[in-house]
């Protein structure tokens, strides 16, 4: 290439010089990054490789740009003592580690202040390196400026900890590195630590603070490559070493450990190099788009039951892990160098209980006192999260890392101590605070050595956008939510389960269920049933009794049926409590289960929990524990239109007896069963003086079901349903239950409930917008297929799959067939769903939306055109079809 150089730049133009150099290294720089990615291709997890082979091919290219310009451009054979110049590499391409589109920082080092040359040699090795596309950060410093600037900011000192030397005056850049060690890192040693931490706390907060968040920072998260780059820059700063292999003589990490550091870095730079291929430029976020992509690119395949995408992700948060406990143990290791703080005891001034043997307190934490003592008994790896639980103490990393290093002493024998489940049983239910030891526990995995069918759903991610955590994550989240209603934190939110708790429940059931609840994850066969059949082994093991036992399983199979009750069927219909009644059977086990339910809900995620959902679990409650105390006989449709009925006069009593009767009859019975008594009292008011052609439209919040009412009336023709879904559709509203009735004088009666995009009732600032666009939309002035046309899902949204099952159900109503679509999410899905119905004579009276991040099951309450419910297969399937296509339209409009 020198050669090639020499050749081309044989023109006496300068400009033309320099032109004919950037296209010799343009097309070098071309085929490098070529023979790269192929390489990379052949072996997709070989990251090291690739990062050094990007840094040395960006060396060669500064380092001819070097050549160029102090030999070509600018020749200078006899410098004087100002005119040396030194070039490195600092941070990350100092470290002499790339992804593909890393930026490169270079450092242009003089003795003293720049001269003429110099700058010259600067800018015309800039302009070379910008010609080539690269994205440069540079300064140009001299020895003492480094100094200052080093000492005064952290971002540059921790950029110049890591330079190297890659053209020019070697002698310069040795003056710098004995300037930095002997002026200022060996003397601020303890200072450079504090700052790095409080910055890593600073740069976690910003990215949300949790290690499994979904969509990760690969380079910036929780865990991720800048976690590990710390642990680095620390080690540096503290023991001068240069590799993190050297820390392992040192005694701060094991082998093991080391071998841990190692496995860490190696897959997430791997994941970073893959995003920075597949996207084509410098990304760090591992968006869900991306997350197919790239376990694509790492050849994760499908199996288990499970998608790659999750097999990958699963991956990822072990690693993830281990890269928080090798941060803990070499913070420790400071601390007993004397180079970092202790930290400051939680209530320094209060009593702190006294440790009891085999453990001893040592640097603020809980730890053994004597390896061979604390490890003769096995036991003793459960005891010492109950003694930490006891005395309010975390655990000392050395105490973690003789667990980690002995967690073989875990074995059958001891799985099936009665003392070690006593133990175990007594961490969840006796001090107060189960998820600290869980979670402990589960980074250790000592919790999945106890119970070796937790293992599998440890960092398992579940690929969709209505889980927020790992498996494992959301169990701990759930008791989490058990700690605090028993606490008393969340009374006044949770006042239902509050007062079960409250009157006693049988706690043991209630968190070994909770603990057991999604233990089938992540295998082709239903959860819910693999769970129990689990549930069947691990609860008598942990020292349940035969009846308890039962119960948990009971639990687990069931842990799904109050959520899918409450929201995907119409509570209001009789049919609905007591086919729940039915199943339940029992007062206790109605309890119980609506415990396990609302903790389940609330684990899933922020935001997931809302009154809405609250008031569905609350009502689907009240109505089966009467059915069970007062017989299910008198859950009948005659009770409730008679007590419909009779909370509307008392609400109309103003009204003369001739109008409250004229409306009463105009009504048929399913109107007063479905539609709350506020409700049927505004669509009396709505419904008086109608004219003829005109639509009246109610807006109006309820914060029993934390969403917005709509109310609508006009005269009944077909299809009014869908137009109004349309309409709701078209101004971006959620739907979350709509029901539409029609008079025996030919008019529709519809409710919605509506929510808006953050899953709350519409500001009232926004509802004569709303209102607004609803009559635009009702008037026919804009036309809600053309309108609907544009509204595409999000790029990194279109991966997620869910499959079609459509089902039509004639026993979950005495009156109506339930056809419940259960599919992917998709703008205007409700609309043509409903036009399809339409088009085939089906008359809707209720749709139960139900929506769980990108997937929704929409159960609609039908008949046909005679009233009738659809009883022929033959129907069903031509409707199924019917069905399908509007589906496969919605997605295609949808750009999925």
């Amino acid at each position: 290439m020198l050669a090639a150089l020499s050749t081309a730049c044989a023109t006496s133009d300068p400009a033309d010089r320099r032109r004919a150099a950037v296209a010799i290294l343009s097309e070098a720089r071309t085929q490098g990054r070529e023979a790269i990615r192929r390489g990379f291709a052949d072996d997709p997890t070989r990251a090291r490789r690739v990062t050094h082979s990007y840094a040395h091919l960006t060396d060669r290219l500064v380092q001819c740009a070097w050549l160029v310009a102090t030999r070509v451009l600018h020749p200078n054979p006899i410098p004087t003592e100002a005119e040396h110049l030194a070039v490195m590499g600092v941070g990350g391409y100092g470290r002499g580690e790339m992804a593909p589109f890393s930026d490169v920082d270079l450092m242009f080092l003089t003795p003293w202040k720049v001269s003429p040359w110099v700058e010259s040699v600067v800018e015309s090795m800039l302009y070379i390196l910008w010609d080539l596309k690269l994205k440069v950060g540079h300064s140009t410093r001299a020895v003492k400026d480094c100094l200052r600037l080093a000492a005064e900011d952290y971002t540059i000192r921790t950029a110049l900890l890591e330079r190297r030397l890659i053209c020019g005056d070697a002698r310069l850049a040795e003056t710098l590195d004995t300037r930095l060690w002997s002026d200022l890192f060996r003397k601020t040693v303890p200072d450079f630590i504090e700052a790095k931490l409080a910055e890593r706390d600073e740069r976690h907060i910003k990215q949300g603070g949790q290690r499994y968040i979904l969509e990760p920072n690969v380079k910036e998260a929780k865990g991720g490559l800048r976690d590990l780059q710390a642990l680095y820059w620390i080690a540096k700063y503290r023991y001068r070493v240069q590799e993190t292999t050297e820390l392992v003589p040192l005694g701060v990490f094991t082998g093991a450990e080391f071998e841990a550091f190692e496995a860490a870095e190696r897959f997430l730079w791997c994941v970073r190099c893959h995003l920075h291929l597949i996207a084509g430029r410098a990304v760090d976020h591992l968006t869900f788009d991306m997350q197919v992509d790239v376990a694509n690119a790492m050849g994760y395949r499908d199996h288990a039951g499970r998608r790659a995408v999750e097999h990958f992700m699963q991956d990822y948060f072990r690693h993830a892990t281990r890269v928080g406990e090798l941060t803990r143990i070499l913070m420790v290791a400071l601390e007993a160098d004397n180079i970092k703080r202790e930290p400051a005891l939680l209530g320094l001034f209060k009593r702190r209980r006294r440790v009891r043997a085999p453990y001893v307190e040592r640097q603020g934490r809980l730890d053994v006192a004597d390896d061979a003592t604390f490890l003769a008994q096995p036991i003793n790896q459960l005891g010492i999260f109950g003694e930490a639980l006891r005395t309010g103490l975390f655990l000392h990393p050395h105490a973690m890392r003789l667990m980690a290093a002995n967690r073989h002493l875990i074995d059958r024998d001891l799985r099936e101590d009665p003392a070690a489940a006593k133990l175990f049983l007594n961490l969840l239910l006796k001090y107060g605070n189960p998820e600290r030891a869980l979670r402990r526990m589960n980074e250790l995995e000592v919790l999945s050595a106890f119970i070796p069918e937790f293992g599998p759903i440890v960092a398992m991610m579940q690929f969709n956008m209505y889980h927020s955590y790992t498996v494992d994550e959301h169990t701990i989240q759930v008791i989490s939510n058990l700690a605090q209603i028993e606490r008393g934190e969340l009374e006044e939110s949770l006042p239902l389960c509050s007062g079960i708790l409250q009157k006693g429940v049988n706690r043991r059931v209630l968190y070994v269920a909770l603990l057991l609840h999604d233990i089938g994850k992540g295998r082709p066969e239903d959860h819910s049933i693999l769970g129990a059949r689990i549930a069947r082994t691990v609860a008598p093991r942990l020292g349940l009794r035969p009846r308890e036992a039962e119960t948990v399983e009971w639990l687990v199979r069931h842990h799904l049926l109050m959520s899918d009750m409450a929201q995907k069927r119409d509570i209001a219909d009789p049919r609905t409590v007591r086919d729940f009644a039915k199943a339940v059977k029992t007062r206790e086990r109605l309890d119980l289960l609506t415990v396990v339910t609302v903790c389940d809900i609330r684990g899933v995620g922020p935001g997931v929990w809302n009154n809405w959902k609250a008031q569905l679990l609350r009502d689907l409650h009240r109505a089966t524990a009467a059915a069970l105390e007062n017989g299910l006989e008198d859950v009948n449709r005659e009770t409730r239109e008679a007590k419909a009925k009779k909370l509307f006069r008392e609400r109309m009593a103003d009204w003369p007896e001739a109008r409250l009767r004229a409306e009463i009859g105009r009504h048929y019975g399913p109107y007063w069963q479905g539609i709350p008594t506020a409700a049927q009292v505004r669509f009396a008011q709505m419904l008086e003086g109608l004219p003829e052609g005109e639509i009246r439209v109610d807006l109006e919040a309820d914060p029993d079901r934390d969403a917005t009412r709509v109310l609508m009336t006009c005269q009944d023709h077909p299809g009014i349903f869908s137009r109004l879904a349309g309409a709701l559709s078209l101004v971006g509203a959620n739907i979350v239950d709509a029901r539409t009735y029609t008079t025996k004088d030919g008019h529709a009666t519809s409710a919605f409930w509506l929510q808006d995009a953050e899953g709350h009732p519409y500001a009232p600032d926004r509802l004569p917008r709303l209102r607004r666009m609803i009559d635009r939309i009702l008037r026919g002035e804009v036309a809600t297929h053309d309108a609907l046309e544009g509204q595409e899902i999000k790029k990194r949204e279109r991966r997620f799959q869910v499959p079609t099952n459509i089902s039509f159900d004639n026993e979950g109503s005495d009156i109506y067939t339930i056809i419940e679509v259960d599919t992917r999410d998709r703008p205007g899905l409700l609309y043509d769903l409903t036009q399809a119905l339409a088009q085939s004579n089906i008359s809707i009276a209720q749709a139960v939306i139900a929506t769980f991040g990108e997937q929704v099951v929409d159960s609609f309450y039908v008949k046909d055109l005679f009233g009738l419910k659809l009883m022929s297969k033959a129907k069903q399937d031509a409707l199924e079809k019917k069905l399908r296509a509007a589906i496969t339209r919605a997605a295609e409009r949808a750009g999925v």
